[in-house]
């Protein structure tokens, strides 16, 4: 419990500075594609034990959920005006449907912090669950938001 504070703080103490420490726009894209590829590492670990291909352990998919549920929360900032750059995955969309990328980006917190509080629980049933709806959430993201 005292881990997931600590995370959560660290998580909030990260966001809040965040938009304000691009001093260009080019160290935003460069934060928010770190910070997805890394979630990426975490989020796949999780996925390969749902799926059998790695043998489940508990311990390391409540460790990976803390992170990915840490993680979720930071790219928003990144996502400030003037970074749409063409170096970047990001589709124009995003900034014309700013709503509904919000939206999307509140929901996968929300899948991720689910994810996080069953990956406690030790129940490979219910992660499976729950990694499949923030698999859903990603998924329609990038459907609607990436370039490749």
């Amino acid at each position: 419990m005292l881990r997931a504070a600590w995370i959560a703080a660290l998580a909030a103490g990260i966001t809040l500075p965040a938009v304000a420490q691009f001093a260009r726009p080019e160290e935003a894209v460069k934060y928010r594609q770190a910070t997805w590829s890394v979630l990426n590492q975490h989020f796949t670990r999780i996925g390969a034990m749902t799926r059998g291909r790695v043998p489940f352990d508990g311990r390391l998919a409540l460790r990976d959920a803390e992170v990915v549920a840490t993680l979720a929360r930071l790219p928003p900032a990144a996502f400030g005006p003037g970074t749409d750059l063409p170096n970047d995955h990001a589709r124009p969309e995003i900034w014309a449907e700013t709503q509904r990328f919000r939206e999307l980006g509140d929901r996968l917190v929300a899948d991720t912090t689910r994810l996080l509080a069953v990956a406690r629980t030790q129940d490979l049933d219910q992660i499976k669950a729950a990694y499949g709806a923030a698999a859903n959430t990603c998924k329609e993201c990038h459907d609607a938001y990436r370039s490749h």
